[in-house]
């Protein structure tokens, strides 16, 4: 990927050397992620808990997170390379969607993109790095421990930079819909549907997400020439890794499809897909699609 003296975002807030802001209580439901599967992984090999049940507890029915102490945010150090890297990722989403927004006659707003270890205060409650990057909607912020590009690579099997990128343009996705009102919207239907129903509607805002990365790859090629031989490849393989599907059955060695939060791996790649060969808001719609 491309990336090496392009713009970096001045929206990076570094909380690496202390612990975060302090808000408390767990993330519940109002924290979007592309990671709480890392966790899940992870519970799942080392005590043999089922990964769903442990995303369920990370969707709102756990036990509140103990509160951490604020700690100072600042920008990255110049030399650290991953720092910079996730920063540049960062304000070419700024750029692209920047320009959407102002073609449909509104204002982006930025988000903030926060860089953590262990715990993190958030708008939504207190963040774990075990939980993979997520977004707030709270307070508008993606979180990342960047330990978690490790657990990407050598965990999940998906390496490359470009897979790096789609996490972050994954989670910047989210924020678009924050801004578009459907993550509200999402939210109202908490409690007013099943369990297996409000698991649906998940998928589909995950999916969704999965396709706003798609038109942001799409459109940051189209501007700047980001991609290199493999990178496309790189990012699919890494949609795969983290399908409902995918994780089940490495983790479990079955699937149990009204359990999906995600979608699976042959969907989110559809998806991200979608996005990067149409470059169109609209044609992200997954809500009104009959088929995922």
């Amino acid at each position: 990927m491309k990336w090496e003296g392009n713009r970096e975002s001045d929206n990076v807030e570094d909380r690496r050397d202390g612990s975060g802001g302090g808000g408390g209580g767990g993330i519940g439901g109002r924290g979007i992620g592309i990671g709480s599967i890392a966790i899940a992984l992870v519970a799942s090999y080392f005590f043999g808990i089922n990964p769903m049940t442990v995303l369920n507890i990370l969707g709102g029915g756990g036990s509140p997170e103990p509160q951490v102490q604020q700690g100072p945010a600042h920008k990255p150090p110049a030399d650290d390379r991953m720092a910079k890297f996730v920063g540049t990722v960062l304000a070419d989403t700024e750029d692209v969607w920047k320009d959407v927004f102002s073609k449909g006659g509104s204002t982006y707003k930025e988000p903030k993109l926060v860089l953590f270890r262990g715990a993190t205060g958030t708008g939504c409650g207190t963040g774990q790095a075990a939980m993979g990057p997520f977004y707030c909607p709270e307070d508008q912020k993606v979180y990342i421990d960047l330990d978690f590009y490790e657990t990407l690579k050598n965990k999940l099997g998906a390496p490359g930079e470009f897979a790096q990128a789609y996490v972050i343009a994954h989670e910047v996705g989210h924020h678009v819909q924050n801004l578009l009102g459907i993550s509200a919207k999402m939210e109202q239907m908490r409690g007013r549907v099943s369990q297996t129903e409000y698991n649906g509607l998940s998928v589909r805002l995950e999916l969704q997400a999965d396709c706003f990365a798609g038109v942001w790859a799409n459109r940051a090629q189209e501007s700047r020439k980001i991609l290199e031989g493999g990178d496309i490849e790189s990012a699919m393989n890494a949609a795969a890794k983290i399908g409902d599907d995918a994780l089940q059955r490495a983790s479990t060695g079955r699937v149990v499809p009204e359990s999906f939060t995600h979608g699976t791996s042959a969907q989110r790649t559809r998806w991200f897909n979608n996005g990067l060969q149409n470059a169109s808001v609209k044609g992200c719609d997954t809500f009104s699609a009959r088929q995922l």
